[in-house]
C-alpha cells in the first residue's frame, strides 16, 4: 500500500493544527506524550515534531510532506516545495510577525541604532539578513526560550513572534519595525512531489485543509424573502460570487443563501430583517473551496 508520511507541528501550532485537520476530514487523534497520532486513513503516517524541524526533514525526504511556517523554511534555508499557503495561527486566523523590539525607556528607536548591539532572538539567520538588507552590523544571538525577559540586561533588543503584542507590552517592550510576517505552509519534498500518487495525495490534503481554514472565518445565511423585497435585500448582500435564489412553495417568496464573513453578520441580519427578509437562519461550515 502506498504511504503518506506527513510532519505535524508539535507546539504552538498543533492544537491549531490538528483542529483544521479533523475539519478538514483527517480524524487525528493524540494520545497524550506521544508523538505518533493515529489516524482514519490507512495511506497516511504522521509524526509531530518541532515546528523549527520540519523544513529540514521534509527537504531531506524523511517525510513527504509536512504543516509548518514561513518563518522556519526561512531560517533553515530548506529547499521544498511551497504548496499551499494556510493563513492560521495559534491565536488567530491572520499571519503572525517576528517584530524588533526594545525596552520602553530604551533610546534605540530604529533599526539604525543597533548598530554594534546585542540582539537576542529564536531566528538567527533571518534576523541576520534583515540587518543585512538595513545596512547595520549588530550582534544576533540565539535565545533558548524567554526572549522577552533578556533586555536590557542580556541584550538590547529582540526579535520575536507576535500575534497580539500583549506579551511584550507586558514586559515592558516596545515594537520598533517588522522583520517578518509569517503564514502557515504546506510543503513537500521535490523528490515526493515527482511521485504521482504522493504528489495527488498531497494536492487533495492541501485543497480540503484550505477549505477547512477558509471556513473557520466564514458562516451560511438562509433567509426567505418576498419577491417584491428581493432586489433591496440583494443589494446589501456581499456574497462571495452571487446568492443562490430557490423558489418556494408559495410564488411570491423565494429563499436566498449566501456564504459571508463571520464577522460581518451581526451588521447584515439586521439589515436584511429590516429590507422584509424573514425566517432568517445562521449556520456553521466545514469547507469553503472556492
Amino acid at each position: 500500500m502506498n504511504k503518506l508520511k506527513i510532519a505535524l507541528p508539535k507546539g504552538s501550532l498543533q492544537e491549531a493544527t490538528l483542529k483544521i485537520l479533523n475539519k478538514a476530514g483527517f480524524k487525528f487523534s493524540v494520545i497524550e506524550r506521544s508523538y505518533f497520532p493515529s489516524i482514519d486513513d490507512e495511506e497516511i503516517e504522521a509524526m509531530i515534531i518541532r515546528a523549527q524541524e520540519i523544513a529540514r526533514y521534509v527537504e531531506s525526504g524523511i517525510f513527504d510532506m509536512g504543516i509548518t511556517g514561513k518563518d522556519w523554511i526561512l531560517e533553515s534555508s530548506a529547499d521544498v516545495v511551497d504548496v499551499k499557503d494556510l493563513i492560521y495561527s495559534k491565536q488567530s486566523f491572520r499571519p503572525v510577525r517576528w517584530v524588533l523590539a526594545v525596552p520602553e525607556d530604551s533610546k534605540i528607536n530604529s533599526v539604525s541604532d543597533l548598530k554594534g548591539k546585542r540582539i537576542a532572538t529564536e531566528v538567527v539567520n533571518v534576523t541576520k539578513k534583515y540587518l543585512e538588507k538595513k545596512g547595520v552590523k549588530a550582534l544576533v544571538e540565539f535565545s533558548w526560550g524567554a526572549t522577552e525577559v533578556k533586555p536590557p540586561e542580556l541584550a538590547d533588543a529582540i526579535v520575536e513572534i507576535s500575534e497580539t503584542g500583549r506579551s511584550l507590552k507586558a514586559n515592558k517592550l516596545k515594537i520598533i519595525d517588522t522583520v517578518l510576517e509569517s503564514e502557515t505552509k504546506i510543503i513537500a519534498s521535490k523528490k515526493s512531489w515527482q511521485n504521482k500518487w504522493k504528489r495527488e495525495k498531497i494536492e487533495n490534503i492541501a485543497v480540503l485543509v484550505e477549505g477547512a481554514v477558509l471556513a473557520e472565518k466564514k458562516v451560511g445565511l438562509k433567509m426567505n424573502v418576498s419577491k417584491e423585497n428581493l432586489k433591496s435585500v440583494i443589494e446589501i448582500l456581499p456574497a462571495m460570487k452571487n446568492p443562490t435564489i430557490s423558489y418556494l412553495y408559495d410564488e411570491g417568496w423565494v429563499a436566498v443563501e449566501i456564504i459571508v464573513d463571520e464577522k460581518e453578520v451581526m451588521k447584515i441580519i439586521p439589515e436584511v430583517k429590516k429590507k422584509g427578509a424573514r425566517d432568517i437562519i445562521e449556520y456553521p461550515l466545514n469547507k469553503v473551496i472556492y
